[in-house]
């Protein structure tokens, strides 16, 4: 693995706040930005090594040793700014979607539609299976967006078990973990976790830090059981079978608008651990049939706004793949 400079390693952390920054945001990956920032490779390869052995080198070698063969200054320095992104942001966003909930979810509306472009467009060959796979996602994910959750964010194992699925996010570039969790239906629960634990420690208020941190860990264990599971899988299933596993991508990003669309209508309402009364199931509508004030031109206008950020990323990461090739 590469021997760093204290330089080198600010600028991997700067790179882990990008990640984290787009991880919080639906549409945006952070495996993208680890790919478009030249990190992807090292990272997936540095995690997949990740195993026991480190205690043994420990052991054997001395703690030094172990710490540069596995690589950890690197995941230490990247985790840590996608940490430090994501606890600054995930207050800032719930409290724009207790706001402003039209604009927001227009923007990562916007944002998906983009990034289902992105992904699609790399598909190289729309074969029999590749489109019987992108229909069935698309079938499979719409469903997951209408159907009765089947737990509460709040329950300490439905978070262990978003944490696992949602960490596919940091393995393949072109799906964002944030998407992920709101097709689960836990987005706006794991925000409120980690809202939670920046006013408990901002405000020194144990008993909520203590409560949200409890349920950080357990989010953050199945992220790094759900990691070792992944990690040789799908990129085996990437490298071998690419274009089946983009026609899946993109049908669930398809299948998962309907969840992002701006407009609801409030079907049932649960009570969460907070005392407070938040919507358990809705359904999209037009904005004609809204109750209130349906914002059709700030919705449009935030929604374009969202598309160019994949887009211009897009034309960026592409640019640099040029330069690279033409190098």
């Amino acid at each position: 693995m590469p021997s760093r400079s204290l330089v080198q390693y600010a600028t991997v952390l700067f790179k882990g706040l990008a990640m984290g920054a787009a991880d919080v945001v639906p549409g945006v990956s952070g495996g993208t930005i680890a790919f478009i920032s030249g990190i992807y490779e090292e990272l997936i390869e540095t995690i997949h090594k990740l195993d026991l052995g480190f205690f043994k080198i420990w052991k054997q070698q001395g703690f030094s040793n172990a710490w540069k063969e596995y690589n950890i200054g690197f995941l230490v320095a990247l985790f840590g700014g996608v940490l430090i992104s994501v606890l600054s942001l995930a207050k800032v966003i719930t409290y724009l979607l207790a706001e402003q909930p039209i604009a927001v979810w227009s923007f990562f509306f916007g944002l998906v539609i983009a990034s289902i472009l992105f992904v699609g467009k790399q598909i190289t060959s729309w074969n029999f299976k590749v489109i019987i796979a992108t229909i069935l996602a698309t079938a499979f994910s719409y469903y997951i967006t209408i159907a009765e959750p089947l737990g509460s964010p709040d329950s300490i194992w439905f978070l262990f078990v978003a944490g696992f699925i949602a960490i596919i996010a940091m393995i393949l570039p072109g799906i964002s973990g944030a998407f992920i969790l709101l097709l689960l239906g836990a987005y706006t629960g794991v925000l409120g976790i980690l809202s939670g634990l920046v006013e408990g420690a901002t405000t020194l208020n144990w008993e909520v830090f203590s409560g949200a941190f409890l349920k950080l860990l357990v989010f953050a264990a199945g992220a790094i059981a759900g990691l070792k599971v992944f990690s040789g899988a799908l990129n085996w299933l990437f490298k071998h079978h690419k274009n089946l596993i983009l026609a899946i991508l993109t049908g669930f990003m398809i299948g998962a608008l309907n969840k992002i669309w701006p407009w609801k209508e409030v079907l049932s309402t649960r009570i969460n651990s907070h005392g407070e009364q938040v919507t358990f199931l809705d359904k999209s509508i037009l904005p004609n049939s809204f109750d209130g004030d349906a914002q059709i031109v700030l919705a449009i206008a935030m929604a374009i706004v969202g598309f160019l950020v994949i887009f211009l990323m897009e034309r960026f990461a592409n640019s640099k793949k040029n330069r690279i090739d033409n190098a």
